[in-house]
């Protein structure tokens, strides 16, 4: 039976809705900084960020003095974007818009990027395949993946053990496989540039990390709003058990290294 795509993504947008992401999200500034460099983007290059959120790659574009278009199929997440472009005197366009069916011609774009976005989209091939499209030939496409060993990988295997995902769909934890990223990418790719990197997550305990996600970051936030007392407690302790197993700091901090990978495809 196949998936039902287009109901998964009204559950996804639902999802990425509640809560506050940019409470998290803006404390990843840094990787679209560095995704940005790595992409070598340009003054004057036209540049499109794929599942925006609230803008990381957008605004370390806008910084580097491209022309941007910032997009996601979440409203309220690319206001947040609009909102930070403006404080700082950046000129953007925002649009919404979905990563399987972008609203542009062939070729529109010198260079994509996404950071913690597109790997999301329950289509894999056909999102793959629509940042491939919009790009130039000789362009650059960027991504920055969550791997499936890290952290942020290993949150999304425990929620799935409370809320198995939905049948027929792929892990978005594959796109932070170099495996799989040839598999995807390899045949639009006249050269694919893998690097394994770290974001590190500083909280002042675990238990601020819990409030933070909880409340803010919309998995984590609708996985405890849809279970029972006890599936909440549960749900609580396995975190706090993966929280601890990646925890550098010891006991007077939390800072816990998220493994990701930039990504740096050359268009053929």
């Amino acid at each position: 039976m196949s998936a039902d795509f287009n109901a998964i993504k009204q559950r996804q947008q639902a999802s990425w809705a509640s809560g506050d992401f940019a409470v998290v999200g803006v404390t990843l500034q840094i990787v679209g900084e560095e995704l940005a460099e790595a992409s070598d983007i340009r003054a004057g290059e036209r540049v499109l960020d794929i599942a925006a959120g609230n803008g990381n790659a957008t605004l370390a574009a806008a910084h580097r003095f491209a022309q941007v278009t910032s997009t996601d199929y979440v409203p309220a997440l690319l206001d947040k974007g609009r909102r930070r472009a403006e404080a700082e005197g950046l000129t953007v366009q925002f649009q919404v818009a979905d990563a399987e069916e972008l609203p542009f011609e062939d070729g529109s774009f010198d260079v994509a990027l996404s950071t913690f976005g597109i790997m999301f989209a329950p289509d894999h091939a056909r999102s793959s395949a629509e940042m491939l499209r919009v790009v130039r030939g000789g362009g650059r496409l960027g991504m920055a993946n969550w791997t499936p060993d890290g952290v942020v990988g290993q949150l999304f295997k425990t929620i799935g053990k409370y809320l198995p995902p939905p049948a027929g769909v792929k892990s978005p934890a594959l796109w932070g496989t170099e495996e799989y990223l040839r598999e995807l990418f390899g045949g639009g790719a006249a050269k694919l540039h893998i690097e394994r990197k770290h974001f590190n997550f500083r909280y002042a305990s675990p238990a601020h990390w819990m409030q933070v996600f909880r409340d803010y970051y919309g998995p984590v936030h609708k996985a405890f709003a849809a279970l029972d007392e006890q599936g909440v407690l549960a749900l609580e302790q396995d975190l706090f058990a993966l929280l601890d197993r990646f925890n550098t700091a010891g006991e007077t901090s939390l800072v816990v290294p998220g493994e990701y990978l930039e990504v740096v495809v050359t268009r053929a």
